[in-house]
């Protein structure tokens, strides 16, 4: 059986098509179209127009290509970017009007919950209890399990893009005190889930995400070219010496640093602040730098507990969208 997921985040559209055989979603090809929502997206949260437009495009040419390769609808869904957006229901509407895909927006903690079985199934039973962190955009997700699903999970505003634009808008390289300022602010976010994975006692820990990717590569981990299964860890003492490196170079040299991407490179501090805090406070020492997240754990989820699922979980992205709606305009548009 031929799958694939779509996943729109703030810096571009990704595919992934897979051979979902013996339980195990095998890639056969993945694409990514760069949006840059990220950089268009204002104060407000609203999706520009010109942005809904690249959106439409690039999720079009995703479908397009699944079909080619011969998989059934995408399991599509909008991360942070989309979910958080002010006019998400015009723009959801828009996409499915203009391309015939149903994007839906997934709850943080489902995303939590999601990436936690990709990153289980990844890692194996013999990881034992285990805790994930992983960094996005607008977000950190955090979970803690024994099992195939988490036990815990939470979701906090302290993405890179978000905080970027919070504490260091105009400022490059930012200044002491806004450093100082964006630690205090995710060190108390943090607090009672850092508690909670303290108290848990993980045996090992997970880091997922582009952001921490990259981190890694920056704190010596092997290049994405060696491929997924070459062993890739993150030290907490390594983390805040790239923490400390990052906040002392404006955002064109960063670019030029050790699997810093451009694009990437103006978040990457109030990242490696987020990742770092986050290690520290709930007394994690080194996180394992897992390839499986939450387009593998949307995969896997289908695989295990069919179709209905995602339906039940498409359905709620609906309602969870529409909740800020006055209550006419909710009806009228589940409706729809």
């Amino acid at each position: 059986m031929r799958m694939s997921v779509m996943d729109v985040g703030s810096n571009a559209v990704r595919l992934v098509v897979v051979d979902a055989e013996d339980g195990v979603p095998l890639p056969v090809h993945t694409a990514k179209w760069k949006v840059r929502l990220s950089e268009e997206v204002g104060p407000s949260g609203a999706i520009p127009e010109d942005s809904v437009g690249q959106l439409v495009a690039a999720v079009s040419a995703a479908a397009g290509t699944a079909r080619r390769w011969g998989s059934a609808e995408p399991l599509a869904f909008g991360t942070t970017v989309v979910r958080s957006a002010p006019n998400r229901l015009d723009v959801l509407r828009t996409i499915s009007e203009a391309t015939g895909v149903r994007l839906c927006t997934l709850p943080g903690e489902v995303e939590a919950e999601l990436t936690f079985l990709g990153a289980r199934r990844w890692m194996g039973w013999r990881a034992g209890p285990l805790a994930l962190f992983d960094i996005g955009g607008g977000s950190l997700e955090v979970a803690f399990g024994r099992g195939r699903l988490p036990d815990y999970v939470a979701s906090l505003p302290l993405g890179a893009r978000r905080l970027t634009r919070e504490f260091f808008e105009g400022e490059d390289p930012p200044s002491e005190q806004s450093v100082k300022e964006l630690r205090r602010k995710v060190r108390h976010q943090l607090r009672d889930v850092a508690a909670r994975i303290r108290w848990e006692g993980p045996r090992t820990a997970v880091a997922t995400s582009r952001t921490f990717q990259q981190l890694a590569r920056l704190g010596g981990a092997a290049p994405g070219r060696q491929g997924p299964f070459t062993a890739r860890q993150l030290s907490r003492a390594e983390l805040r010496h790239c923490r400390d490196r990052l906040a002392a170079l404006p955002t064109a040299e960063r670019a030029l640093l050790p699997g810093v991407s451009a694009p990437r490179a103006a978040q990457s501090l109030a990242g490696a602040i987020v990742g770092h805090t986050a290690m520290k406070l709930t007394g994690v020492k080194t996180v394992t730098i897992c390839p499986w997240a939450i387009r593998e754990g949307v995969l896997l989820r289908h695989m295990e507990d069919g179709g209905a699922w995602w339906a039940e979980v498409s359905r709620q992205g609906a309602v969870a969208a529409l909740g800020a709606q006055p209550v006419a305009l909710r009806i009228a548009a589940l409706q729809n």
